[in-house]
């Protein structure tokens, strides 16, 4: 019988991103490759000199809690995890490969490095469009700049022609006397 693996969308979905790298939890990926969280576990603590820090980290208190009020996970004491789940990166998925070797587990493998590829390919992207819509900001903030200072003139030009005039001094007609120069 061969395995289905999993849609590449469902995967990308549980990709979090905690202190800083992709990961998966692994509860997902237990699910994911069709075996208890307790097995998966305890076939990475049988072969941990695979899984430095950089391939895998257990979640703080704190990233657990937080990670478990976003998610409306089971509360401690109520047949929830006793413990904080692992996390494992790109890197550390792909280990998982050798220790879990199941026709399951290699096809959803790959899926799962196909949908790491392809947040690459997104977040690239969106650092491209990012830097064009910078580059297209800073030609129009330079445009609109010399257009606001037209207007502005053109603005100050009318309230100058709104202004009351004041009314110009009337020459007197005739012979100008001493009174009249003061």
């Amino acid at each position: 019988m061969k395995a289905t693996p999993a849609p590449i969308a469902r995967i990308e979905n549980r990709i979090l991103l905690i202190r800083g790298h992709k990961v998966l939890l692994d509860a997902d990926l237990a699910e994911l490759y069709g075996v208890p969280t307790k097995a998966l576990v305890q076939a990475v603590k049988r072969n941990l000199e695979r899984f430095p820090e950089d391939f895998m980290l257990q979640l703080s208190d704190a990233e657990f809690t937080a990670l478990r009020s976003q998610s409306v996970t089971s509360k401690p004491g109520r047949g929830g995890r006793r413990y904080a789940p692992y996390a494992f990166t790109e890197q550390g998925v792909a280990m998982l490969s050798s220790v879990l070797s199941s026709p399951q587990a290699i096809a959803v493998n790959i899926e799962i490095m196909r949908a790491f590829v392809r947040i690459r390919e997104l977040m690239l992207n969106h650092k491209e469009l990012a830097q064009r819509l910078d580059h297209l900001d800073d030609r129009i903030g330079k445009k609109l700049a010399t257009h606001y200072q037209a207007i502005a003139g053109i603005i100050d030009a009318i309230r100058e022609l709104m202004a009351p005039q004041e009314p110009a001094k009337k020459r007197r007609i005739g012979f100008v006397t001493d009174d009249d120069k003061k």
